[in-house]
C-alpha cells in the first residue's frame, strides 16, 4: 500500500486483483464492439448537453458498476444511461423511477443500436445521433455493423476493474493541482480514461485544424491517462503528453523507468504490465503521473507555485 495524499491509503490500493492482466490480443474483439456501443450511448450525451469547454459534457465517469453518462434531461425527463459490467446490462434510470434494461451479451453493434434506440423511444426520449463512429480508421454506421459483435464478460469486468483502480490513482493526482483541470472522464471516441491540467495560457492556433482539435486544445495542457491499446499500440498502457510539446520534452526522464517517450506518437507510454507488476502498482502509476507532468510544467515554465497545491512536496510518496 502506497499513501500520497491525506486518506488516500484507504482508497487505494496494490492487490492485484485490482489490477488484472488484460492483454489486447485476449479481448481485441470484444474491446471493438464495447467501444462502438460507448459511442453510440455517448452520442446521446453529446446531443442532450450543452458544449462545455474542451469537450468535457461528452465523456462518460467510471462509476461502481462501469461507465454512466450522469443525469441528462429530455423535455421533461430527467434520466441517466450506465454500463453494468457486473450484471451486465445496460440501465435506463428515469426521475420517476422507472427501470428498464438492455442484456449486454455477444450482439452485432446494428443489433445493439436498434435495441437501444427502440428503449430510449419506448420511454418517450426521442432523441436522434449521428450514426457514424468517430476516432477509428475504417467507421461503419452503428446500424449497419455486423462485423463487431463479440462480448467476454470476464474481459469486461477486468476492464471496468482496471478503470476503476486507475480513477482512483488519477483523482487523487488531480487532487494536487489547483489550477485549472477536467474531471477524471473516459472519452468515448478514443475509448480511453484521462485527467487534464492546464497551465492557464493559451496555446498557440493549430493551423489546419478542425473544430474538434481546435476546442479540445485550445489552451496549453498536460494529459495522463490509460488507454486499453489498438492500432499501432499492441498493448494497454498509460500515456502522458504535453500540448503544445515544449523543447527537450522528448528527452525528459519518466518513472518508473518502465516508461518511455515514443517519437511516433508524441506521448509518453507506461506499459500497464509494467506497472501491474511493479512493488506498488499504484506509487509506479503515481509517479508516472508525477514525473511527465513535471516534464511539461517545468520546460513549459508553467507557474508552478500557482498552481499546485504544495509544488515542493508534490512528488513525495511515503
Amino acid at each position: 500500500m502506497v499513501t500520497m495524499n491525506n486518506d488516500s491509503s484507504t482508497r487505494l490500493t496494490d492487490l492485484p486483483d485490482c489490477w488484472p492482466p488484460l492483454p489486447l490480443e485476449s479481448w481485441e474483439d470484444t474491446r471493438a464492439t464495447l467501444h462502438m456501443w460507448t459511442q453510440i450511448v455517448g452520442k446521446v450525451r453529446l446531443a442532450l448537453t450543452p458544449l462545455v469547454n474542451h469537450w468535457w459534457n461528452v465523456p462518460l465517469y467510471v462509476s461502481a458498476r462501469g461507465l454512466t453518462t450522469s443525469s441528462m434531461s429530455y423535455q421533461k425527463v430527467v434520466f441517466e444511461l450506465e454500463f453494468d459490467f457486473v450484471d451486465h446490462q445496460l440501465v435506463l434510470k428515469k426521475d420517476d423511477g422507472s427501470v428498464k434494461k438492455l442484456p449486454l451479451a455477444a450482439r452485432s453493434v446494428a443489433d445493439f443500436y436498434q435495441e437501444f434506440m427502440s428503449m430510449l423511444r419506448s420511454e418517450n426520449i426521442g432523441v436522434k445521433i449521428w450514426k457514424m463512429p468517430v476516432e477509428i480508421p475504417i467507421p461503419i454506421p452503428f446500424d449497419q455493423d455486423r462485423v463487431h459483435k463479440s462480448y467476454d464478460p470476464i474481459a469486461i469486468r477486468k476492464f471496468w476493474r482496471i478503470l476503476a483502480s486507475t480513477d482512483a490513482v488519477l483523482l487523487d493526482f488531480r487532487s494536487r493541482f489547483i489550477g485549472k483541470s477536467s474531471p477524471v472522464h473516459f472519452f468515448w471516441g478514443s475509448f480511453d480514461l484521462a485527467v487534464t491540467r492546464f497551465s492557464g495560457r493559451r496555446a498557440p492556433e493549430r493551423p489546419g485544424a478542425d473544430r474538434i482539435t481546435q476546442e479540445a486544445y485550445s489552451h496549453e495542457v498536460s494529459s495522463v491517462g490509460f488507454w486499453p491499446g489498438s492500432g499501432d499500440v499492441k498493448e494497454p498502457a498509460f500515456y502522458s503528453y504535453s500540448s503544445p510539446e515544449p523543447e527537450g520534452f522528448k528527452d525528459y526522464r519518466a518513472r518508473p523507468d518502465a516508461g518511455s517517450y515514443r517519437k511516433d506518437l508524441g506521448e509518453f507510454l507506461l506499459p500497464y504490465e509494467a506497472m501491474r507488476l511493479a512493488t506498488s502498482p499504484t506509487k509506479a502509476l503515481f509517479d508516472f503521473c508525477q514525473s511527465t507532468y513535471e516534464a511539461a510544467a517545468i520546460l513549459g515554465k508553467w507557474d508552478r507555485s500557482a498552481l499546485e497545491r504544495n509544488p515542493e512536496s508534490a512528488a513525495t510518496a511515503a
